[in-house]
């Protein structure tokens, strides 16, 4: 045998680098689950389960297709429990002339990685994952020299590199960005679409029974387990996605109602982020569907714009600036994480839909994540390392490259404005405007100060009178200062009162 091609967790994809320069005949592909990538974060239940199902159906389409697949389980006999140690398993038992990897997402994957020449003491070919538009070379190329690494600059870039929703040089419909029109609140009476849903078929109900037996003091409910795991499911939640939702999309994309978990989102960032869907086609099908007179402008741009733009963008963000990244705390915040975060049991019922949520479903949409958890999260002072490594553990599309950057930097502007250019917070306000949550809510959110009011109104101010020092320069912020600076002295410390007095009840 010349070579041995190890396929990760995330690598579930039939045109990956590694696949297409070796020889089915003579070179072996190892998939291992391992102990060290399901425990180094106590991962979500449902997100164990789903990457080692989809791994187990990989491996099976891959023996099918001619490939020598070893395929080590988690409870199979000698499981070393690391990548490196079963790599040097497959080495003893083949003995292999080179080791072949479409490289790692994360960084300390990727570490590990470029010790194995030394250790193993053969060449490692290390392949550029080209299931990405931007390579890490064309962003450093991007970012060198500017004093602001704007995404908006990066998407246009990115709309021009594919062509995708171009009218030559200019983009469709003469703008790039129709955010402005995505900010509708939704109303309950409207039709929602539902997911499409998979009953678990052999396979994933072995790895189920064993997920339950591993990792069962692991957060979030296994089951009920309706994820895609196979790239036909996953095609058929792309299909349904592009006929009963995307055309309402973008108007709802930033919406929120209680009880409505997905309402018009694709929940296919699970399938593009581990390999299942590759995301340029995905896009090539949504702009098909725009073309053909089926899905509005604003839609359309807006859901292109979080693959090729954003999801692209914090990428590059990761790779650039890793590994010290990891390690910001811009706002120097320390407070630990609420327990609620973990159980969903607050009166604050936004954060408690969306936490429920998140146990049960290993999924909240993208404004849940900003707007409600992460809000908070930075408004009452959390460490955003650990919110990093919540938002790492509990959502099933969540990896370090993708999560990190939209969490220490979007959310909580750990990264001091490197990705963000203010910080996204809010007081109670934006979520009533954009969801129901606060109907339902015991505190009442047009009070501003008092055990009655909705925590987020003092805390909002008493975030940014605490970080005045590193965030008053801040040009989109100034007239907030301003605002503070024209209250009453009496008003405003009774809001600095108030949130002091909630603080204090956090555990």
């Amino acid at each position: 045998m010349s070579n041995l091609i190890l396929i990760l967790g995330d690598q579930l994809s039939h045109g990956l680098s590694s696949l297409q320069t070796i020889d089915k005949s003579h070179d072996r592909i190892l998939m291992c689950e391992v102990w060290d990538e399901a425990t180094y974060i106590k991962h979500h239940q449902k997100k164990i389960a789903l990457i080692f199902s989809a791994m187990r159906h990989f491996a099976q389409e891959l023996k099918e297709a001619g490939w020598q697949v070893d395929y080590i389980k988690l409870d199979d006999d000698g499981n070393s429990g690391s990548f490196k140690g079963e790599v040097e398993r497959a080495i003893n038992r083949h003995k292999p002339k080179n080791i072949v990897i479409t490289e790692p997402a994360e960084w300390r994957v990727m570490e590990d990685v470029k010790s194995w020449p030394k250790d193993f003491n053969l060449t490692v070919e290390i392949l550029p994952d080209d299931r990405f538009i931007a390579t890490h070379h064309e962003f450093e190329a991007w970012a060198e020299g500017r004093k602001q690494l704007r995404m908006e600059y990066f998407y246009r870039d990115m709309r021009r590199k594919t062509n995708l929703l171009m009218n030559g040089d200019e983009p469709e419909g003469g703008k790039w960005n129709y955010d402005s029109e995505n900010r509708k609140p939704a109303k309950d009476d409207m039709f929602m679409p539902k997911p499409v849903q998979f009953e678990p078929d052999e396979i994933t109900q072995d790895v189920l029974k064993l997920v339950g037996e591993k990792f069962g003091n692991h957060f979030g409910d296994l089951e009920p387990f309706w994820f895609a795991v196979t790239h036909e499911q996953a095609k058929k939640v792309l299909d349904y996605f592009l006929e009963a939702a995307l055309p309402s999309f973008g108007d709802y994309q930033d919406a929120m109602l209680t009880g409505q978990k997905f309402l018009y989102h694709s929940l296919l960032s699970p399938y593009i982020n581990c390999g299942l869907l590759d995301p340029l086609e995905v896009c090539k099908r949504v702009e098909a569907e725009y073309k053909k007179g089926r899905i509005p402008l604003n839609a359309t741009e807006g859901f292109i714009r979080q693959i090729i733009g954003w999801r692209e963008y914090v990428r590059g963000i990761y790779w650039l600036k890793m590994p010290e990244y990891v390690k910001r705390n811009f706002l120097e915040a320390k407070r630990s994480l609420p327990d609620f975060y973990w159980t969903g049991k607050t009166d604050m019922q936004c954060l408690s839909e969306a936490i429920t949520q998140t146990k049960e479903e290993a999924y909240a949409h993208h404004i849940q994540r900003l707007m409600v958890t992460g809000n908070f999260a930075m408004l009452a002072g959390v460490d955003p390392h650990e919110v990093h490594e919540w938002y790492l553990a509990v959502y099933a599309d969540a990896y370090e490259w993708v999560e990190l950057p939209n969490t220490l930097g979007m959310s909580q502007f750990g990264d001091g404005g490197i990705l963000g250019s203010k910080p996204y917070a809010a007081s109670g306000n934006y979520i009533n405007k954009m969801s129901d949550y606060c109907k339902n809510c015991r505190f009442d959110v047009k009070q501003k100060i008092g055990d009655e009011a909705c925590p987020f109104n003092a805390l909002y101010w008493d975030f940014l009178i605490r970080n005045e020092d590193k965030l008053k320069g801040n040009p989109r912020l100034g007239q907030v200062y301003v605002t503070w600076n024209k209250m009453a002295e009496e008003k405003r410390v009774e809001y600095l009162a108030s949130a002091a007095k909630f603080l204090e009840t956090l555990k």
